[in-house]
């Protein structure tokens, strides 16, 4: 069997690598936390699995991403992201709030 020769073998590497960034990207979905409201409201997350959210704090204030649905408190400083690690969740929907800021809730659905 021959081998590649190097310019065939650098780029099936970058395409693997992008593929794989590209999946790693889609596995982790964003909110973003404006003043008093949680972009997007509704996220959709894998049954089953233990999914990180990136949570980006983008108001002036610190922030606490909590849902007691599913047993998790995180403070994000203003103009800061951090991951929050959620589950394994079963299939459902449950709720998140701001704890610094009770108006601004959302759902999170589990499939």
């Amino acid at each position: 069997m021959r081998a590649l020769p190097p310019f065939l073998f650098a780029g099936f590497l970058s395409l693997t690598l992008l593929a794989a960034s590209a999946a790693a990207q889609a596995a982790s979905p964003k909110i973003v936390i404006k003043t008093d409201a949680f972009q997007p409201k509704a996220l959709t997350v894998a049954a089953g699995t233990r999914v990180k959210i990136t949570v980006a704090n983008q108001s002036g204030l610190p922030a606490e991403f909590e849902g007691k649905d599913f047993s998790v408190e995180k403070v994000i400083p203003a103009g800061t992201t951090l991951p929050v690690y959620i589950g394994p969740l079963e299939a459902g929907t449950y709720h998140f709030f701001n704890e610094f800021s009770p108006s601004a809730t959302g759902t999170l659905t589990a499939k």
